[in-house]
């Protein structure tokens, strides 16, 4: 028998209609938030990064491909990878359905990765994707976007990531096995090599030929592109994320790794 609360249809209604009102206070607090990303200063981007993609070489005004507005998410995929993030994945297993509603609305939408563009090639074949994908290989785009760790910070072992210092030294077993090191292993990587990537995404605008930043978000803010987690949020036992001893790693894996027998 279930232990979860169980109520009369008009108990149900009425705590429905309590948590409307909470729903429509969110709803009108996310489009305050909303307008205030619209309202964030611009910043004039001069370093000219260069990017690798399906059509040649590409600068990221190139990557607007004629519209004023540009997304780019930012997928964990390192040069070291054999495959790319499990979370980025499914995060990008919504990109192919709106990347047309947004590219038909003067917005266009691309992933960047610090791998080589053939592997990203081969990945984006084995996922079956559609959306704009290109390498960020031999550029410093990454770590200036607070997605990637660059030499130098490395070596000093303090990165930046979600608009704070972040330490890079990484020790004890947790790293070497477990479930951290059987994640990373998800990607052909250990931990260490795994975090030197980070996910986020940035957006862009362009007037009169130039580029300009106009937001970044990382970590949790990435939560609502996350359409699995929409959906869930909805269900009746929500994420339910918790682990178990014979599923270590997250309750979620690539969509072409689930056992539907």
């Amino acid at each position: 028998m279930t232990s979860h609360k169980i109520g009369t249809r008009q108990e149900w209604l009425t705590a429905r209609l309590d948590l409307l009102e909470a729903e429509k206070a969110l709803t009108r607090q996310s489009d305050e938030l909303a307008r205030r990303r619209q309202e964030l200063p611009w910043v004039r981007i001069d370093k000219d990064y260069r990017f690798d993609t399906d059509e040649g070489a590409a600068s990221l005004a190139d990557l607007f491909s004629g519209r004023s507005q540009l997304l780019i998410y930012h997928f964990m995929f390192g040069p070291e990878y054999t495959a790319g993030c499990p979370a980025c994945s499914a995060i990008a297993d919504g990109f192919n359905g709106f990347a047309v509603h947004l590219a038909n609305h003067d917005v266009m939408l691309w992933a960047v990765s610090r791998a080589p563009l053939a592997k990203l090639q081969a990945y984006k074949q084995r996922m079956g994707w559609s959306f704009p994908w290109a390498s960020s290989y031999d550029s410093d785009f990454n770590p200036d976007f607070q997605v990637g760790n660059s030499e130098a910070q490395r070596q000093s072992g303090v990165g930046e990531y979600n608009f704070r210092q972040s330490d890079l030294r990484l020790d004890g077993p947790a790293i070497t096995e477990g479930p951290l090191a059987d994640w990373a292993a998800t990607t052909g990587t250990d931990w260490a090599t795994y975090t030197q990537q980070s996910p986020g995404m940035s957006a862009f605008a362009i007037d009169d030929g130039v580029v300009y930043h106009t937001y970044s978000t990382y970590a949790r803010g990435l939560d609502g592109l996350w359409g699995m987690y929409q959906w869930l949020d909805r269900a009746p036992r929500g994420r339910n994320e918790a682990r178990t001893d014979d599923a270590p790693l997250n309750f979620f894996r690539r969509h072409d790794e689930y056992d539907t027998e």
